[in-house]
């Protein structure tokens, strides 16, 4: 017999531990002093796990985490498992970026990533009319 069954602990934790994959990148964006800066969390990950890309005016964050207890352990037996692992994603369109400047770091599970925009050229000419 058993204390409480399973059915119990498979619900208890639903409302205030979400496992959803779009819950684990969440950031803030915001724009300071002429450049863009997202903060992200990603506990859990390592630095190496972490890939970053500018391309036509789209910055992309990747992250990936495998099961390294499913190695080590197959005697388990996990009344509840929550963590999860795979691959994650995540696009922001920024606009005209200065690619060559980008700077992030990473650390504490915070990714810090500031993003300069390109200086805006004016590009019109006045036509006179006659």
């Amino acid at each position: 017999m058993e204390l409480f069954p399973r059915r119990y602990l498979d619900n208890m934790f639903d409302d205030f531990m979400p496992t959803r994959m779009d819950n684990n990148m969440k950031c803030d964006v915001y724009e300071k002093e002429g450049k863009y800066h997202i903060e992200m969390d990603l506990p859990g990950f390592k630095k190496e796990d972490i890939s970053v890309e500018a391309k036509d005016g789209y910055l992309t964050i990747k992250a990936s985490k495998s099961d390294e207890s499913e190695e080590n352990d197959e005697e388990r037996n996990y009344i509840r498992r929550e963590r999860v692992c795979g691959s994650y994603e995540r696009s922001f369109s920024l606009g005209d970026l200065d690619q060559e400047n980008i700077k992030a770091s990473f650390e504490n599970g915070i990714l810090k990533i500031v993003v300069p925009k390109k200086e805006e050229v004016e590009n019109k000419t006045i036509i006179e009319i006659k």
